[in-house]
């Protein structure tokens, strides 16, 4: 695929995709930036949920990873549901009786400020880490279909990128996004299926052929029970599965900013319920296709040096007609720049509300501030996207979950701790608690082979960290008087 193609590929996706940016965001004030005036329709919203779950990290690493994982990222997956449910049915009615624009005001509610203040910056580091991350894949993806031909610098590329992602999303916000997420979903859903429709062709399987082909393959193993040290082991991949939807959905600004759009929380719970098992089966085809990505790799002779570069490798290679590597273009942009902007919406939220403050502010001066924000959390993304760029790690997915483990852990433990248990704690002492458990997991993940027999920990190193912060809160319960 020529970089002129997919120059223009991507041109076209964005005339479509401001035009729809600026319909829908036209008129935002900040109730629209912010929170979309809570008047979204729960079904588009559930629609647009899947291509904001689903971010170019999914759109290039899952299909890459069967050769190594088979399928068993589904049992994280399954968790993801469990997760979900515990969200609609715990978290929002919560979050909407509270009438919250941000949801770690209801740190401040329940313990103080300093408590407000530790789970907004622990989301904002969190948030820009993992955005950062996703938006790096692309970007490496562009410089070798783009830039590279053109000997053109990847700090452009970068520049490019984040310029375009805070174009469509500077005067909408929420407004927008629920509107641009659902066109990015369409293309993601349609590229992945024509995707495989094609190469299923070029391999001459029928429908029901490919279904027994991919059935049969060793790569389609789902569940592992037989290794409990192993970090494929089920119970490991459930667990961290739901406390990871609860940390990165729930207990995320980004992800609740949409859900806490609708109307009301019976709406956000339909929303939410619809959209994860939307997201089981969009990612089942993601497996799908990697199975058949490996096949034809090995039918042609193709070899790649990471598991991440086998889809763009074959989607742009010519091995297709032009309109698999377009549709990959398309798919993996949308998927993309929907978890960025996203991410950049919910970044400049959080900022705004959470840490300079708005209270006693005028809407115009909110207006000011809410701008400057946005352009300098763009900035920030642009230069964290460089700094991963320079540190040479593409194990991207792995990196985003292993960074959530250390950074949403806190998060998810002040939440519990504040849900579950009625006393309070010396709030000042709250930051020390957050910063002390990753620290911990960081020893515990380390030293884990010598001091429990070969055990390795993997995602649900989440769970620990939570736990370490909530044992710390226990610390710092308050004596009655």
């Amino acid at each position: 695929m020529s970089p002129l193609s997919v120059i223009i590929t991507i041109a076209v996706y964005f005339i479509i995709l401001f035009t729809v940016s600026y319909i829908a965001g036209r008129k935002a004030d900040n109730a629209g930036f912010f929170v979309g005036n809570r008047k979204s329709s729960w079904y588009v919203v559930a629609f647009a949920m899947i291509g904001s779950s689903i971010s170019g990290v999914t759109y290039v690493s899952v299909p890459g990873m069967v050769a190594a994982s088979n399928f068993g990222y589904l049992q994280m997956v399954l968790g993801f549901i469990a997760g979900q449910l515990i969200i609609a049915f715990v978290l929002t009615p919560l979050f909407y009786r509270m009438n919250l624009v941000s949801i770690y005001e209801y740190l401040e509610n329940r313990f103080g400020m300093s408590s407000y203040r530790t789970g907004a910056w622990f989301f904002f580091i969190s948030k820009m880490l993992g955005a950062a991350v996703r938006l790096f894949l692309v970007c490496l993806t562009l410089q070798l279909l783009v830039f590279e031909p053109f000997g053109l610098p990847f700090i452009l590329n970068v520049a490019i990128t984040v310029a375009l992602v805070w174009l469509y999303t500077f005067r909408g916000g929420v407004k927008s996004l629920i509107w641009t997420d659902s066109l990015k979903t369409f293309c993601l859903v349609v590229s992945v299926v024509l995707c495989i429709c094609y190469i299923a062709s070029d391999l001459n399987l029928s429908f029901t052929g490919m279904i027994s082909t991919i059935a049969d393959s060793d790569m389609s193993r789902i569940f592992f029970f037989d290794d409990v040290n192993g970090k494929q082991y089920f119970f490991k991949q459930f667990f961290a599965g739901a406390f990871t939807m609860i940390a990165m959905t729930g207990l995320d600004q980004d992800m609740m900013q949409r859900n806490l759009s609708c109307k009301n929380f019976k709406d956000s719970q339909k929303n939410m319920i619809t959209s994860v098992i939307s997201q089981f089966f969009v990612i089942l085809l993601f497996l799908m296709l990697g199975v058949l990505l490996y096949i034809f790799a090995n039918s042609q002779g193709i070899q790649v040096d990471k598991s991440d570069e086998l889809f763009p490798v074959i989607a742009t290679g010519n091995y297709f007609p032009a309109i698999v590597g377009i549709l990959f273009i398309i798919g993996l942009i949308s998927s993309a720049y929907s978890a960025a902007g996203s991410a950049l919406t919910a970044l400049t939220t959080s900022f705004t509300v959470d840490i300079l403050g708005t209270k006693g502010k005028t809407e115009e001066e909110i207006v000011k501030i809410r701008k400057r924000v946005h352009v300098g959390m763009a900035v920030i993304m642009g230069i964290t996207i460089f700094i991963f760029n320079l540190l040479n790690n593409t194990s991207v997915i792995d990196a985003v979950y292993i960074l959530a483990s250390y950074t949403y852990g806190p998060i998810l433990g002040l939440f519990a701790f504040g849900i579950f248990m009625k006393q309070q704690v010396r709030d000042k002492y709250i930051p020390l608690v957050a910063i002390v458990s990753p620290f911990l997991c960081f020893i515990l993940q380390k030293n884990s082979e010598a001091w429990f027999n070969g055990y390795q920990f993997s995602y649900e190193l989440l769970i620990f960290n939570a736990l370490f912060t909530f044992i710390g809160l226990c610390i710092l319960i308050k004596k009655d008087k």
